[in-house]
């Protein structure tokens, strides 16, 4: 379950994998730029092949790169990546990975945390925060990829979220289906999202399909992260998700689903114990899951603002710092990085990316992308959203979400900390010792004690 989370969450590029340990090289085939001198390699590490697939789209925009890229892609399954990526990057020498991509399950220990010190600043590549305001990048991706002031990372897809629901389903509770009413129905806050989950539910519907399409909301709008000073702390917002997920539950609010199984994909065809409102997620949800589960609902759906700010997943891409010290690799690094990340052109990336067009002659997936100026002249409309441009809701959405309050461990406490939650609601033990059990395990498991 959480291996397919993770692949995802990361993966938002229209049906990237996650392979098998593979490398391989990628060039344009054409004579080099400045004669006879010789292609800068630039070794690319990622976990999927969406970000290596890219290097293609380059080269075939650039062909006068005089660049060629070795790719290595190890999946993250069993947690294979980042060992891999750790020995590589220690090494060092002409095979260490000139660049890197980390997700958001664990893209702090790149940014900021333990393994920081391998990634090289933008500005040292010549990518400067102007470039970054000029492209209206959200400013929870500048925070997470961010140590001390100096961006080290960026990502090219944005993950903001918003709460994506049923049509018919609003029609004949609320009244309508215009995302501005619905945004007011459900929220700002909590108690506004729990008055119309009893409305939902007197016409025989649940809010949400289980309570782990509201942990992410409640997660990524904390004030505080797992970690203070070194030791576990249970930020108020994150403590309530107990009490909001037993609430659910008592009531019958919800089809009491996990994420990522069967019945999670049952309530999107609305296929379920009883039809199921609505999910919290980015518009990687909508693309890369929902698109493929929705069968007899498509185009029944519709996306609006959140009862709160969040994000969930992503991916960001680092420059190994050994690359400042040869200007050539510097700028090829710099130049496909700020293509990526940067490029607001609609031969830019992130302009394929946002319009589904990166392959030419054939209409792809579209997709919320880290530029805001690139979405505010893109086309977001989706079929199984009747046609909503969804980038209307996704360009807010991206910029009211938060990235202070993520830490290096969170894929591991989350995990302990939802088990101790389903525990409390399940009546399997009460609030004090689900708490209790979940300290505990995070001091046995990471050697961090509790505050």
């Amino acid at each position: 379950m959480l291996v397919m989370s993770s692949v995802l969450a990361a993966c938002t590029g229209g049906g990237a994998k996650e392979p098998n340990n593979t490398t391989q090289s990628t060039n344009n085939g054409s004579a080099s730029k400045g004669g006879d001198s010789p292609k800068v390699t630039i070794n690319l590490w990622s976990f999927t092949d969406e970000i290596p697939n890219m290097t293609k789209k380059y080269l075939e925009t650039h062909p006068d790169a005089n660049v060629e890229f070795k790719t290595t892609v190890i999946a993250t399954t069993d947690g294979a990546y980042q060992p891999a990526l750790d020995q590589a990057l220690a090494a060092g020498g002409k095979d260490a990975p000139d660049i890197y991509a980390a997700e958001a399950a664990f893209v702090l220990k790149y940014t900021q945390g333990d393994a920081s010190t391998y990634a090289a600043n933008y500005a040292d590549l010549g990518l400067d925060d102007q470039m970054v305001k000029d492209a209206g990048i959200a400013q929870y991706s500048v925070d997470i990829g961010s140590k001390d002031g100096e961006l080290k990372g960026l990502g090219y897809q944005a993950t903001g979220g918003a709460f994506i629901y049923r049509r018919s389903l609003a029609k004949d509770t609320f009244g309508t289906d215009d995302p501005a009413t619905i945004k007011n129905e459900i929220g700002p806050g909590w108690d506004k999202f729990f008055e119309a989950a009893a409305k939902l539910k007197a016409k025989g519907y649940g809010i949400v399909s289980g309570d782990g399409d509201m942990w992410h909301a409640i997660e990524n709008s904390s004030d505080k992260g797992w970690i203070v000073d070194g030791k576990l702390h249970i930020d108020p917002k994150r403590e309530e998700f107990l009490d909001l997920s037993k609430k659910l539950k008592d009531n019958g609010y919800h089809n009491d689903t996990q994420d990522w199984t069967e019945a999670w994909y049952a309530d999107m065809s609305g296929s379920g114990a009883q039809p199921i409102f609505g999910f919290f997620g980015p518009a990687w949800l909508i693309n890369y899951v929902m698109n493929g589960q929705v069968k007899d609902t498509n185009g029944d759906w519709a996306v609006t603002e959140p009862p709160t700010g969040f994000f969930w997943g992503g991916t960001w891409l680092l420059a190994n710092n050994e690359v400042t010290k040869d200007e050539a690799k510097k700028a090829a690094v710099a130049d496909f990085i700020k293509w990526i990340t940067l490029d607001t052109s609609e031969t830019g990336l992130q302009h394929y990316w946002a319009n589904g067009t990166m392959n030419e002659g054939e209409q792809g997936t579209k997709d919320s992308v880290a530029s805001s100026v690139v979405m505010e002249k893109s086309n977001g409309e989706v079929p199984l959203l009747g046609g909503q441009n969804m980038f209307e809701v996704f360009v807010p959405a991206n910029a009211n979400a938060s990235g202070k309050n993520l830490t290096q461990y969170d894929e591991t406490i989350n995990r302990l900390w939802r088990d101790q939650v389903r525990e409390y609601t399940a009546g399997n033990k009460d609030r004090e010792s689900a708490i209790a059990t979940f300290k505990q395990q995070v001091k046995d498991q990471l050697d961090i004690d509790s505050e």
